[in-house]
């Protein structure tokens, strides 16, 4: 069976599936913001208070991060000609700089990338998704394919969890959040969905705390937020409760169709 970059032996299968990695998406989203390049990328191609554009592209980039984790290989490479293509037609002006650059730019599509593995592993954990060190660098390793999907070189990408915590060390210094971009939080009070949503708007100023909150503190500052050993514990404190409370929803209701699917293979695989 064609099971895609990853599979049921994968580690990438074991933690992608938790619906507690919503909030790992959203904190990918705000670690994203974080680096000039790849937030500008965004803000000036996209209108991002436009809620029909908003929830339009929110819609594509999870449909995208779906067909990457679980697709086909004929699939992922579907999906990941068309972002290339994409990315390679649109670009963006560095307002530091006042050089425009595309979006296909390396530097900004790495920091997007292990903001995301970053994000996805970090929450995992601290939510109570048991996994190994080993198995932690296994999955930093595997999203290396998942890279290479939106261009880069998987050379070129980290590959433990180590070489990831050096990466972005190394990037901190030229990290900041683009004063004219919209602030994440304020724009969380009124979030820009279609009117069929309108009811669920109440949970995302409380998504997008939560999100915050599971930042490192330098991360947190540089959006001018708090930064406490005291909301780390909150953060933590906060997934696991949530996981728990996820863990009494019976698996049917869950997860999603292509998480049960990856279940089912890997319990096949261990039988």
């Amino acid at each position: 069976m064609d099971h895609g970059l990853f599979g049921p032996e994968s580690v990438t299968w074991k933690v992608m599936g938790e619906p507690i990695l919503l909030v790992g998406g959203f904190r990918a989203l705000l670690m994203q913001g974080l680096h000039p390049r790849a937030m500008r990328g965004v803000a000036q191609n996209s209108a991002l208070m436009d809620p029909a554009e908003a929830w339009s592209r929110f819609v594509r980039t999870t449909e995208f991060v779906r067909v990457r984790t679980y697709g086909t290989a004929k699939e992922v490479a579907r999906a990941g000609a068309r972002v290339r293509k994409i990315h390679a037609s649109l670009t963006a002006l560095d307002l530091d700089t006042g050089e425009r650059f595309r979006l296909d730019d390396p530097d900004a599509l790495l920091w997007v990338h292990v903001g995301e593995v970053d994000s996805y592993l970090s929450v995992a954990r601290r939510a109570g998704v048991r996994l190994t060190d080993e198995e932690a660098d296994r999955f930093v390793a595997e999203w290396r394919r998942a890279a290479e999907v939106v261009g880069l070189r998987p050379e070129d990408v980290p590959g433990s969890v180590g070489e990831m915590d050096d990466y972005i060390r190394a990037c901190r210094p030229g990290l900041y959040f683009p004063p004219e971009v919209p602030h994440p939080l304020l724009r969380s009070l009124n979030a820009p969905l279609p009117a069929r949503l309108t009811p669920l708007k109440p949970m995302f100023p409380m998504l997008t705390v939560l999100a915050f909150a599971t930042l490192p503190r330098w991360a947190r500052r540089l959006y001018g937020l708090p930064a406490t050993p005291l909301g780390d514990l909150w953060a933590t404190a906060s997934l696991r409760a949530l996981q728990t409370g996820i863990g009494l929803i019976p698996a049917p209701v869950r997860y999603s169709p292509d998480a049960r699917r990856a279940r089912r293979a890997v319990a096949e695989r261990a039988a």
